[in-house]
Parts: structure tokens; C-alpha cells; sequence
């Protein structure tokens, strides 16, 4: 085993020889910060969401709607005019002072809302879930440098990436929803399924590191067709026929581009759901109110991930791509690897490792299998052209739904698979999956005829006029 010294050295030059091209890089970053400036503009508050999943659960967090500090917590249950409310800013606790709490938990948080606003403006306030998240930290903390390098490998800012991670299994990778979604980035077990029939290899989904590339690729794919982190992490969430809805009612309300038509859509449907759940359903079904907020707390958790990886020593994880059945007790007498220690690494791993799937360790054990992390080799140079071109597609639900637009896709796919690569491959295999979905699903169906219903179109104008006429009486 390497000295803990050399071991750090080894590791900061394996991720710098095993950056991604500069064009990659900067179509990615600028794709990333055209996206934040939007979301400056339209949802300020979003640096709050950082403070939900770090502080430990059993808090009521309020924060500044106009830049989303951290402006006070109070307990989930008892007192709230003693001790256990914790003040970022004490000088605001004065508003409080004499208060005669209402017996239910929404009442009281509507309460601090009334008292407070006067002094800080307006408040954002939510439930923490800091448990989700925290215990996993020294588990998984020390794999997001590695987990980074591969999202960057595909296009996809790291702190972006895993943000949406932290959201969706807090770094977990045994995390299981009640839909049946799985490990780091949530997929149903059924599109995990899928994917599996479409990779040559095996994909063990409970392992994070092998979800990683293919919800990079898929993130990457997305938001290329929109143009947007923004729509493509949401899509994720709630799906593209939500998303496209979203997009088309932020269009007809003056949005000019995919981030702006999406926040637009997004507040429009927000606020007709306060206004009348069923009367206006029809103009964003499913879309609800985690919808509204998912994007703005993926931004928000960008500082998350980006502590993690300050904060945590890193460490490196090999990968070996097996021949044969492997058994853990095999694994445990040839690393002297504690049973613990090789489950974190491989979460999925109880009692065996599938043939032609992969083994993660913090060595590399030839024996075991070819290594295969891409993520600590440049990427090659066919791999690293076939992508800054993906990048570059022109973007629009419209034009990639058209199915003209399929032989751009195909030909995208056939070059990605004819790299011989790693990660041509996950690209290949997620990129056949997008194909097989935009071609297969109603999603083109339901979007144009949402765009050219006109009773859908006279829908959407009483809610702009119910929502201008709430707006005035307010005023």
C-alpha cells in the first residue's frame, strides 16, 4: 500500500492528467454559468438549500428569500421562545418577544413569517433533512473527488452533478425510494433494467461508482437537448412532459431563453396551483411543488459537494472489470480488506461480484480483472472529439423530438461506440436509451398537442388573467 504522502501525490496528478479536453471544459462551464446568472435572477434564495441537508433533522430553517442566508432554526417540536431556537442573526429574535405560539407546527411558522419579514425582507422557511445526508459523509465523502473526475469526463460540472446526487440519495448508494428508484442518482429499478440490457457489461446499480457514469452521460444528453442544466436536472425529477409543459407556458410568457422560459413556466405553475389545484391541472398535471424547487436546491447544494471534497481527505478508487464470479470472502483474504471496507466501496456487494461486472477498491489487483477506471486516464482523443461535437448540437424539445433529428442522434451514438472506449460506451448505451425514449414514449404527442390545443390556449389565458386580477386585489 502507498504512503498516505505519496498517495495524495499520486492522486492530484492522476486528476489533472485525466482532465477532460478544454473545449469540453468550457462548453460545460459556460453552459453552468449561463445557468446560475438565471437563477440568480429568478430564484435568489437558492444558497438556503445548502443549510437543509447540513443541519441535522428535527429544525425548522429560515432563510432570506432575496439571497438565502441562514437567518434562524427552531425546533420541529417544543418551545420556540426559549433556548432551542438557534439565531444566525440575534438581533432579529426581538419581534419574537412575548409571542403566543399557535399549537400547530404550520401556524408557527407562518407566525415567524409575519414578525420577522418586516425586519429581513421576505423569508423562505423548510423542514432540515440533514440526516439524510451527514451520516453517509464519512462513509462516502472520500470518493467525490473520483465520482467528480468521472461527471467531468462526460461534459457535466462535478458540483453540479453531485448536487443532484446529495439531493437524491444523499451519496447512498443502497438508497431505495418507495417508487423503487435506486442508489446515487435514483433511477427505477426498471429503467436500471434497461440500461443493463443495453451495456455490454454488468451494471450493479447500488454501486455509486458504476451509477456515475451513466447518470453523468444521461445529464449530459439532457442538457444538451435543452441547452440548460436547469430543464434537465428537472426532467430527472418530474419527467419531460412536465418539463415541456413548463417550457411551452414559459415561452408564451415572454421567456427568451430555456432558462428563463423554464422559470417562468415553472412560478406560472406554482402560483395556479395556490390560486386552484383542479381548475388549471390541465396546464401542469403532475407538477408540483418539489418540482418548482428541485433545481434551485441542486444549485443551492453545489456548495455541499464543494465542502466535501475541501473538508474530507480524498481517496482513489480502482476499478476492475471481472472475469468470473468473484466471492467476497476471495476478496476480504486477498486485499486483508475488512468486509466493511470492500462493502464501501461496492455497496451492491453482499455475498458475490457478477462476471463482466466491476469491482471497486482502493488498490489495484490485477488478479481480479483489466483496471478500468477511465477516470484516471486522459480521455482519448477520438472520445474527446465525438463529445465536444455532442456538445455542441443544436438544442430544442421541438427539434429533438422531430424524427429527422434521429440520424444526428444515431450517427452521435455509432462514433461514441466506435471510440472502443469506456466511456464511449456508457455514452452509446445512454444515448440509444434517449433515442429508444424520445421515439417510443407519447411525450411528442402530448407536447404538440399542448402547444397547439386551443382549449388548453384559453386555459392558460384565464390563469393569467385570474393570476393578474389576485396580484392587483393584493396590491
Amino acid at each position: 500500500m502507498l504512503t498516505t504522502r505519496l498517495f495524495f501525490v499520486v492522486l492530484a496528478v492522476a486528476l489533472l492528467g485525466a482532465s477532460p479536453s478544454a473545449e469540453t471544459v468550457r462548453t460545460a462551464e459556460a453552459r453552468l454559468q449561463a445557468d446560475l446568472q438565471v437563477v440568480k435572477v429568478f430564484r435568489p434564495s437558492y444558497p438556503f438549500w445548502q443549510h437543509i441537508f447540513t443541519i441535522p433533522d428535527g429544525r425548522i430553517a429560515f432563510g432570506s428569500a432575496t439571497d438565502g442566508h441562514l437567518v434562524a432554526t427552531f425546533p420541529s417540536k417544543g418551545d420556540w421562545s426559549g433556548n432551542s431556537v438557534v439565531w444566525v442573526r440575534p438581533d432579529l429574535s426581538n419581534p419574537l418577544a412575548g409571542v403566543k405560539w399557535p399549537v400547530k407546527l404550520d401556524d408557527r411558522r407562518d407566525l415567524v413569517v409575519s414578525r420577522l419579514e418586516p425586519a429581513t425582507g421576505p423569508l423562505v422557511h423548510n423542514p432540515t433533512r440533514g440526516q439524510f445526508l451527514l451520516p453517509n459523509i464519512p462513509l462516502y465523502g472520500p470518493f467525490i473527488a473520483e465520482w467528480g473526475a468521472i461527471y467531468e469526463r462526460f461534459g457535466v460540472p462535478a458540483d453540479i452533478g453531485l448536487a443532484q446526487a446529495v439531493l437524491e440519495s444523499g451519496l447512498d448508494g443502497t438508497a431505495r425510494s418507495k417508487a423503487n428508484a435506486l442508489g446515487l442518482c435514483q433511477w427505477l429499478r426498471r429503467n436500471w433494467q434497461v440500461l443493463d440490457g443495453l451495456s455490454p457489461n454488468k451494471i450493479e446499480a447500488y454501486n455509486q461508482t458504476t451509477q456515475a457514469p451513466y447518470c453523468a452521460a444521461y445529464l449530459s444528453i439532457l442538457s444538451t437537448m435543452y441547452g440548460s442544466f436547469i430543464p434537465a436536472l428537472s426532467e430527472h425529477h418530474s419527467g419531460g412532459v412536465n418539463v415541456g409543459r413548463t417550457l411551452i407556458n414559459g415561452e408564451r410568457l415572454g421567456g427568451a431563453t430555456p432558462q428563463e422560459q423554464y422559470f417562468k413556466g415553472s412560478q406560472f405553475a406554482h402560483d395556479l396551483r395556490a390560486v386552484d389545484l383542479k381548475r388549471y391541472r390541465d396546464l401542469y398535471r403532475t407538477y408540483g411543488v418539489r418540482s418548482f424547487r428541485y433545481a434551485e436546491m441542486v444549485f443551492g447544494n453545489m456548495t455541499t459537494v464543494s465542502k466535501i471534497r475541501t473538508e474530507i481527505p480524498q481517496q482513489r478508487i480502482y476499478a476492475m472489470r471481472t472475469g468470473k464470479t468473484l466471492m467476497l470472502g476471495e476478496i476480504t483474504k486477498r486485499t486483508k480488506l475488512t468486509i466493511a471496507e470492500v462493502q464501501r466501496f461496492n455497496p451492491a456487494l453482499l455475498k458475490s461480484v457478477p462476471a463482466n461486472s466491476t469491482l471497486y477498491l482502493p488498490e489495484d489487483v490485477p488478479e481480479f480483472g483489466d483496471e478500468v477506471a477511465f477516470w484516471h486516464r486522459p480521455a482519448p482523443s477520438a472520445f474527446d472529439e465525438a463529445l465536444d461535437e455532442f456538445l455542441q448540437l443544436e438544442p430544442g424539445t421541438e427539434k429533438w423530438l422531430d424524427p429527422a433529428f434521429e440520424s444526428t442522434l444515431q450517427a452521435s451514438r455509432h462514433r461514441f461506440e466506435a471510440t472502443g472506449t469506456e466511456e464511449g460506451q456508457v455514452m452509446a448505451t445512454v444515448l440509444t436509451y434517449v433515442i429508444g425514449d424520445l421515439r417510443t414514449s407519447r411525450r411528442a404527442a402530448i407536447l404538440e398537442d399542448f402547444r397547439n390545443s386551443g382549449k388548453i390556449l384559453d386555459l392558460f389565458q384565464r390563469g393569467m388573467a385570474e393570476l393578474a386580477a389576485s396580484v392587483g386585489h393584493r396590491e
